[in-house]
């Protein structure tokens, strides 16, 4: 662990490879696991507005959870987190002709409806953020239903936390990121 300003930061961002595989995987973070994702406090406000723009891109399952629990929930444990459908898929997944779980957020993003990509707790996988009254933890969420997306960051060589950079950049700034550069020049140099 290391220390950018207030955040303390796993090694093992720098240290392991990862990039998403959807061919193999077909976005099995989207509809497996018990929890929704995370959902941003200040975001809540945001999925609120955008869900009119986001509801046609949706599946009738999707809209069905989301007007019955709302665009995001909040648990027993106050977390605050996406709906699900039957305590399984995330009520935005959609699927393409190829049976792969995409966002519907992200799908309006990408046709330009909206101007937010999704909840950056999903823009970050498979970086998660633990936040603390006087720091937030940068950690490496490990879950074997991506191993095959750590197998092609290891054959493309590409680390964490540059598969993850514009996530990272757009939760914590430009400055943080070239302050994490500069420190993956360092650890990856003692390897």
């Amino acid at each position: 662990m290391f220390q950018l300003g207030k955040t303390l930061v796993s090694e093992e961002i720098i240290k392991n490879d990862f990039v998403c595989n959807l061919s193999a995987c077909k976005g099995a973070c989207c509809i497996d696991g018990e929890a929704g994702a995370p959902v941003e406090p200040e975001e809540r406000a945001i999925m609120e507005e955008i869900y009119p723009k986001v509801k046609p891109y949706l599946r009738k399952e999707g809209i069905e959870a989301i007007e019955k629990q709302g665009v995001y929930i909040t648990r027993e444990n106050g977390e605050i987190e996406t709906p699900l459908i039957d305590d399984a898929d995330c009520a935005y997944v959609t699927f393409d002709d190829k049976g792969t779980a995409l966002c519907g957020i992200e799908e309006a993003y990408n046709q330009g409806d909206i101007d937010w990509k999704k909840p950056v707790s999903c823009h970050l996988y498979p970086v998660r953020v633990q936040n603390y009254s006087s720091f937030s933890a940068v950690n490496y969420h490990r879950w074997e239903i991506c191993d095959d997306a750590c197998s092609l960051g290891a054959e493309l060589q590409v680390p964490i936390y540059k598969f993850t950079k514009d996530a990272l950049i757009r939760k914590f700034g430009e400055d943080w990121y070239g302050e994490l550069e500069e420190v993956a020049k360092n650890v990856l140099t003692r390897k």
